[in-house]
């Protein structure tokens, strides 16, 4: 029987715990010997729980333990989850996490400690939830060159502006139906700012690079300016409003960036809606590929760290390959991608904006002012022409 352990008794490590008991009899045939969670760290005491005589304070507890091989950090943020990481590591323990803030700062580091002492650093269930990405990466296509990804990474944006489209509703009144069903937190600013997916696309990127993309370097937007009157105009054109994050080779380089797109209907990311996540693939042989899912809650996010859990019971004492080095990875300038753009203006300023922006397609949808889509050009040639439109109310980038 494999030992293992659960750093923070919260809503994924509960799952955790669920997913290894009631599934124990398939997971012991995959992993080919029984696991068992023998101790749970957390602050808090939890009377009553089926698990509670399992619950300590001291993660000294669990590092001394010989017999724990296997460790799931879910306690979110940097720290102490890096230190408690490093610490298991450096014993040999591996540790699966759920942790995209920790993967996204500090997975390099933790990756060549884990080789240095022939255990495992594992982060399926840091992007996407219970979607298989990371193992998707290092392991089905490995035979591939990643040319670009690109996905709807955050859930919480994702409901929201599926809400806004569906029902032409205001941003600030889906948020607050979204906090009362639990789907954003009581400070959004992580989800509606683009944190979140940037902090994930940076991780993508990383492996698709196999160099370490700082998500700090990443240009993010988040959705907290799109409208329903910008779903009014979307409608129209059979498009809708998508957080995406992407990441692109280039011929020199790298591009990454997080920001709202209008996609068009047959666009596969088109009907990814409500809490799902997806991510499309482009490689040079197998060419496009899309992985969908649960993106986030308890138990999705849960069976993807047991996934690694069962992956780190198969090889105990040997590292699985992850290629990510420490190098920085810079990135190209963002401004540089060419798109369309949909820009809203006050009717009064339809002429000047049909004058500077030329062949572009006017939508006239709402009363007191127009819409248009522009031609293709980079954001920097479409951000010194709207130098001499202050008039313009927004725009929002249009996938080609």
């Amino acid at each position: 029987m494999i030992q293992a352990a659960v750093f923070g008794y919260g809503t994924v490590g509960s799952g955790v715990v669920q997913v290894l008991e009631e599934n124990k009899k398939e997971i012991a045939v995959r992993a080919g010997e029984g696991i068992e969670v023998k101790y749970i760290l957390d602050l808090r005491d939890f009377p009553g729980d089926p698990y509670e005589s399992k619950v300590v304070h001291d993660v000294n507890t669990i590092l001394e333990d010989s017999q724990v091989k296997i460790i799931c950090e879910t306690m979110g943020g940097v720290e102490p989850a890096f230190t408690f990481s490093k610490k298991a590591l450096e014993r040999g323990i591996s540790v699966c996490t759920s942790n995209k803030e920790l993967v996204a700062a500090h997975g390099p580091e933790l990756l060549q400690l884990a080789k240095e002492n022939k255990c495992n650093y594992l982060f399926e269930a840091s992007v996407g939830g219970g979607i298989p990405l990371i193992r998707t990466i290092n392991y089905s296509l490995t035979a591939e060159r990643i040319e670009s990804i690109m996905g709807i990474l955050n859930g919480t944006t994702n409901y929201i502006l599926t809400k806004m489209a569906k029902e032409g509703a205001d941003f600030d009144v889906v948020l607050k139906e979204a906090q009362a069903k639990g789907y954003a937190e009581k400070n959004p600013e992580a989800d509606v700012e683009g944190y979140d997916a940037c902090r994930k696309i940076a991780i993508l990127s990383s492996l698709m690079s196999r160099k370490t993309v700082q998500y700090e370097d990443i240009y993010t937007e988040g959705i907290t300016k799109i409208s329903a009157q910008d779903f009014v105009y979307a409608k129209k054109l059979g498009r809708s409003v998508k957080l995406l994050a992407m990441s692109k080779k280039t011929e020199t380089g790298y591009v990454a960036m997080v920001a709202p797109v209008m996609l068009q209907d047959s666009h596969p990311l088109f009907g990814v809606n409500d809490v799902f996540n997806a991510v499309f693939v482009h490689s040079n042989m197998l060419d496009d590929s899309m992985y969908y899912g649960r993106g986030a809650g308890k138990l999705p996010t849960a069976s993807a760290v047991v996934s690694d859990v069962v992956d780190c019971a198969r090889h105990l004492g040997k590292t699985v390959t992850c290629i990510w080095e420490n190098e920085k990875q810079e990135l190209e300038d963002y401004q540089n991608l060419p798109w369309k753009f949909f820009v809203r203006v006050p009717a009064d300023a339809k002429d000047k904006a049909m004058s500077l922006f030329g062949d572009a397609t006017l939508i006239e949808a709402l009363p007191d002012e127009v819409g248009f889509m522009t031609a293709e050009m980079t954001e920097k040639a479409f951000n010194n022409l709207v130098k001499e439109l202050p008039e313009m109310i927004t725009r929002i980038r249009v996938n080609i």
